[in-house]
């Protein structure tokens, strides 16, 4: 999503960050504590969660999921990260940008991790379209845009656009699926179920921890039953039960940013990929020189 920068938005001391919407406040204390408001917009419009006036919760209940680093492989630069996905044993990747403010590309490649260079197949329209989340399901390639309110199914093979759909929400952030509907987020604490076939809304699960709804739900990943969501302007992947939408995990990546802010990189993170025949999740930030390789203890 676009990168914004507001001083008026400015709450406390934190390092800059280069932020996805013109929008929210992040506060990074001493500990890993992180408050997020995200009520309104500096310009004063309605804030992108749709209406969610919220403040994440300083401390969650859910347990810590230990992980161990196996790799560091590289990424390419120049892709704003959105979406990120195994298919057929390759490494997918969505990137977003618009003319207006943005450098990067609205599209969709194979990332080639030995040389940090992504292979693009798809180029959206950036004049249009803003580049989001992506899934294989049924070897289809389903691909959200941000603030357009339509998505789009292609062909993996011979990357023929097969056809368009109406977004159920204002916005399309994150996608993945589950062994019989697409699962998007939007930015609020939502996730909707689409029908892969008729790309109608089934149901809308709420994601929630022991404080209330968790906003800001972002990239999705689908692994072993459970929905694993970055959530924006924070270091944390959370472990979702996609029945109830109860948070039942939590990964703390906040070591791992440590690089990017280093490096004067984006500290959002922005990208996770499970490769089913390693058991290995992969996870990345926009624009990272580096995509990391775990293994969840």
């Amino acid at each position: 999503m676009p990168l914004y920068f507001r001083a008026n938005c400015i709450f406390g001391t934190f390092h800059a960050l280069i932020m996805k919407k013109i929008v929210l406040t992040l506060v990074i204390a001493a500990s890993t504590t992180f408050l997020v408001t995200s009520a309104v917009n500096c310009n004063g419009s309605d804030s992108s969660n749709n209406g969610d006036n919220y403040i994440a919760p300083a401390v969650s209940s859910a347990p810590t999921i230990a992980y161990t680093v196996m790799n560091v492989h590289r990424h390419d630069t120049s892709f704003f990260t959105e979406g990120l996905e195994f298919y057929k044993g390759k490494l997918w990747e969505s990137s977003g940008g618009d003319n207006d403010a943005s450098p990067f590309p609205s599209a969709v490649g194979i990332l080639d991790m030995k040389v940090g260079k992504v292979d693009v197949k798809i180029e959206l329209d950036k004049s249009k379209y803003f580049g989001e989340g992506i899934t294989f399901f049924n070897d289809k390639l389903y691909v959200l845009t941000w603030k357009s309110g339509v998505g789009f199914v292609y062909d993996p093979v011979s990357f023929k656009k097969l056809r368009e759909f109406k977004l159920p929400s204002k916005e399309g952030w994150g996608l993945t699926h589950d062994s019989t509907s697409l699962i998007m987020s939007d930015g609020t604490s939502n996730l909707y179920f689409l029908h892969p076939d008729s790309l109608h809304l089934l149901k809308i699960v709420g994601v929630k921890d022991n404080n209330g709804p968790l906003p800001n739900i972002n990239e999705l990943e689908y692994i072993d039953g459970y929905i694993y969501a970055n959530q924006w302007l924070t270091h944390y992947i959370y472990k979702i039960n996609p029945e109830s939408g109860m948070v039942v995990g939590r990964i703390d990546l906040s070591n791992l940013a440590k690089e990017a802010i280093a490096n004067r990189e984006d500290p959002n993170w922005n990208g996770i990929a499970y490769d089913p025949e390693m058991q290995r999740i992969y996870v990345a930030g926009k624009k990272w020189h580096s995509l990391y390789e775990i293994k969840l203890q």
